[in-house]
């Protein structure tokens, strides 16, 4: 294995405690605002399920990631090291500024960016982009169709229960917090695994693409890691800007975050796991009253969301071409 390739492998696992660090926010935000469970031991269960997600529920993600949206021969280190760091700086930034930003939409933007200014547009699988843009852009609003028919659903069934019923949303909160923190970690830590595997194949530590063991190990240790410490800057967004949070409400959201991030991560499609939550808070609160959620900070986020991968992107091109005059 070459220089380079462990100096990716290092930059891969740092975007990926990174990805745990920064989103982090979107498991535990509903059930500390709510105070269903404590900061640290919520933190702590949530670390210890991102770390078995990927091994129960395999590898579809980074096979899309890795395999399906760059041809194999514009797959360079340079491409893989200008993306990574791209998607790097993007999530320190946004992390900075308390923007639950996407770190999906940043790692998709810098490689995309990177192979563009490299090899031009035709080195990208159509297909492939498409599956990945498709997933990225449908699943938020899928989210929040979930999070607005759930709750929905649960007002209904819940008419004239005593307050009591606020005990079973908050203690329900450990069996939800736990899905999604399983969702969350299938979905997002397969994105390291893919770049990872992208990189051994380049370098013909591989032949093919297939993510080894140990990469599934590393990454899924890496994402444990930055979800144990805790994004608690995006955590007061999520969990008290948009609206007064409630068990209810915690409850509602992750339960339709964790429907949507599982089904997609067995579908291989690499949703944003930060979307999907923040646009169920905002169906959960809307089901309750429109009014309820302060839309000024909504339009905040969406403007992000949208903005992430032409800045990664463009962030990537330049870095490439730094990476390449200084190498010659």
């Amino acid at each position: 294995m070459s220089t380079a390739v462990l100096f990716i492998i290092g930059l891969a696992l740092i975007f990926d405690f990174l990805n745990g660090f920064h989103d982090s926010s979107n498991i535990v935000a509903t059930v500390i605002s709510s105070r269903a469970m404590a900061p640290r031991r919520i933190l702590l269960i949530t670390a210890v399920a991102h770390f078995v997600g990927p091994f129960l529920f395999g590898v579809a993600v980074a096979t899309t990631i890795g395999h399906e949206v760059v041809v194999e021969s514009a797959v360079t280190l340079p491409v893989i090291e200008a993306g990574l760091i791209s998607a790097i700086l993007w999530n320190v930034f946004t992390w900075f500024f308390g923007i639950p930003s996407s770190s999906s939409h940043a790692l998709i933007g810098g490689i995309v960016g990177a192979v563009a200014i490299q090899s031009g547009w035709d080195a990208l699988h159509q297909e492939g982009l498409i599956k990945v843009v498709v997933a990225l852009l449908i699943s938020p609003v899928v989210g929040l169709i979930v999070g607005f028919l759930v709750m929905k659903l649960l007002l209904f069934f819940a008419r004239g229960a005593s307050p009591h019923i606020n005990w079973f949303f908050k203690r329900g909160q450990w069996a939800t917090a736990l899905w999604l923190s399983l969702s969350h970690g299938t979905n997002d830590a397969q994105k390291t695994m893919g770049i990872i595997t992208m990189a051994l194949l380049a370098d013909g530590f591989i032949t093919r693409f297939a993510v080894p063991g140990w990469v599934i190990a590393l990454s899924a240790g890496a994402i444990a890691a930055g979800t144990a410490l805790g994004g608690w800057r995006l955590i007061k967004t999520l969990g008290g800007k948009f609206y007064k949070i409630r068990p209810v409400h915690g409850f509602t959201s992750q339960i339709a975050s964790a429907s949507v991030i599982m089904g997609a991560a067995l579908l291989g499609g690499p949703v944003s796991t930060t979307q999907v939550v923040s646009s169920s808070i905002l169906g959960v609160g809307s089901a309750e009253r429109v009014s309820k959620v302060r839309w000024g900070v909504v339009r905040n986020i969406v403007t992000a969301w949208f903005l992430t991968i032409p800045a990664t992107a463009l962030v990537a091109a330049l870095i490439f071409s730094i990476i390449n005059w200084i190498r010659g």
